[in-house]
């Protein structure tokens, strides 16, 4: 409904034509990141933010921070959860319970290191705070509900192909030198004519082991191998004939290790509390179908029992809610199209999940089907009612795990995050297992559901991200850095997919780029040890030893 309106009113308004050193495009972590270290190094900057929230999936709802060793992140993005430790300094932030009794931990060490000044579980608009008060401590222009023209016109070039500014649906154009494509799905590189891909490669095309179709691969315990029962696909179990239970896919799942153009699957980081106070209660979203979760219901009979395992725990008594199991808040196969599709047809996917995930929570709160140990236990929760408050306390943000992902100078894959070798370059560092989620949910040959494509893989200690992965193969777009839709092959996504990462990546495409106008370069230029020798300065951690 607000994309529509904002449609209709955007072509009343008069077009503006703004300027600035740098146009970063996005209103991810990795966007404000960029944004500050391009004041940092004493350049103007303009922040181009399609939707209305700072700070993507960190400030909505991902609160217990994917961070692996927390030893490699630094700069910016350390500095951003300093800050998140400085907020939860203040008495007035524990409104919902005491701080001493927040004493959980995440991600394996110290929810709160008070030796290191940092906060890695956090509520999500404490960190949304936070991305607003240093936009606004730096005086860096955002201007919201600016969505790109992905047409033709919605790039400019200069006759080369360099961009010179580009158009948003509202006809507002933003002139830059460099440009800063921040956004989770990579809009502004496609529309500038860069080289991505969408969806899995083959093993064989950067010789991976865990690229491609990955069938009878069981990682984690989100698949129906956890379910002590097999689980019958059919609308009567055994009969084929009878039909297919819904949110199965009746197509081949595709040969082991081929490539295809499917990706990992979205869900929502809800938001949940128990206290009574702030709870708001699972309502029956509009579109409910109780249909729609039948496979669940097989899953409980079967005597599967895990559903609150992925309720983590972050401050004031709530919880950064995310996929566990079998059948899950992830919804498996329904966003193959949302990488390319259009921003009315991305509107579609994103509320069919919205509804899907609404639905899903009511019917585990409510449903009789479900056993009454879980239906009573799921009663006691409901959104945090002082949370996402603009939209009805649900997430602003869907969590885009992956899009498209650029064919850049250099592609980084598992065998850069697996050390098998080295990589050049190196402006910042990874750390988190690789972690695809499920892509999707097929009949096996002997007639039962199973669930495809989540991969969990130690990288076996932190890994370097290079340069070239950031920006464009040399002859495409020389003013254009792509700091989160970077140049990486699907399984190496999934570790370097992280949000404390994008920050990280999004300080260096800055820095590069400040570096890019002073001596008039190509980003494909820059020359590296100039760039080093600043990241380091700035406390960006390029290199680990065990």
């Amino acid at each position: 409904m607000f994309f529509a309106t904002f449609l209709v009113f955007a072509s009343t308004l008069a077009a503006a034509s703004r300027s600035a050193d740098i146009v970063i495009y996005g209103c991810t972590s990795g966007a404000i990141t960029a944004a500050v270290q391009s004041k940092r190094m004493n350049k103007s900057a303009i922040v181009v933010c399609p939707e209305s929230h700072l700070g993507g999936l960190t400030a909505g709802g991902l609160g217990w921070t994917d961070s692996g060793n927390k030893a490699v992140i630094g700069g910016l993005s350390r500095d951003f959860y300093h800050r998140v430790w400085q907020h939860y300094q203040r008495p007035e932030a524990w409104r919902w319970q005491r701080r001493e009794q927040f004493g959980n931990k995440g991600q394996g060490t110290e929810a709160m290191d008070t030796t290191g000044r940092t906060m890695w579980i956090f509520e999500p608009h404490a960190a949304e705070n936070v991305y607003e008060a240093w936009v606004k401590e730096l005086s860096i222009p955002v201007y919201r509900d600016s969505w790109l023209d992905r047409g033709g016109s919605g790039v400019k070039k200069d006759g080369s192909s360099r961009i010179s500014s580009i158009r948003m649906l509202n006809g507002d154009f933003y002139n830059g030198k460099i440009f800063i494509d921040a956004t989770y799905e990579g809009d502004l590189m496609a529309a500038a004519g860069v080289d991505y891909h969408v969806g899995r490669e083959a093993s064989s095309t950067y010789n991976e082991e865990w690229n491609g179709v990955q069938t009878g691969v069981l990682h984690h315990r989100h698949h129906f191998g956890s379910v002590k029962l097999r689980i019958s696909p059919y609308i009567i179990p055994g009969d084929a004939n009878s039909g297919v239970l819904p949110r199965i896919s009746t197509e081949p799942p595709g040969e082991f290790r081929a490539g295809d153009k499917k990706v990992q699957a979205y869900c929502f980081r809800m938001c949940l509390t128990q206290v009574p106070e702030n709870r708001v209660p699972f309502a029956k979203p509009e579109g409910y179908d109780a249909r729609q979760y039948e496979l669940l219901v097989r899953i409980f009979e079967a005597g599967w029992r895990e559903t609150f395992q992925k309720f983590d725990l972050i401050p004031n008594a709530k919880t950064d809610t995310n996929n566990h199991g079998p059948f899950s808040t992830d919804n498996i196969g329904r966003n193959w199209d949302y990488p390319e599709a259009s921003y009315e047809r991305r509107r579609v996917i994103t509320k069919e999940h919205e509804t899907y995930q609404k639905g899903l929570m009511y019917f585990i709160a409510n449903d009789p089907r479900v056993p009454a140990d879980v239906r009573t236990e799921m009663a006691k929760w409901g959104l945090a009612k002082d949370e996402f408050t603009g939209t009805g306390n649900w997430p602003h943000q869907m969590y885009i795990r992956e899009a498209r992902r650029m064919i850049g100078r250099y592609v980084m894959t598992e065998n850069e995050l697996l050390k098998r070798r080295p990589t050049p370059e190196s402006i910042g560092m990874g750390s988190y297992g690789i972690d695809s989620h499920n892509i999707q949910r097929y009949i096996t040959p002997e007639g039962y559901v199973q669930n495809e494509g989540d991969i969990g893989i130690s990288t076996k200690g932190p890994y370097q991200i290079s340069y070239g992965s950031i920006v464009p193969k040399r002859g495409q777009t020389p003013n254009l850095f792509v700091p989160v839709c970077l140049s990486s092959s699907h399984i190496a996504y999934g570790s370097i997919r992280m949000e404390p990462v994008f920050m990280i990546l999004g300080q260096s495409a800055a820095t590069a780029a400040a570096m890019a106008i002073d001596g008039k370069l190509d980003v494909q230029d820059v020359p590296y040890e100039k760039l080093r020798a600043r990241l380091l300065a700035d406390g960006q951690v390029l290199e680990y030893k065990q």
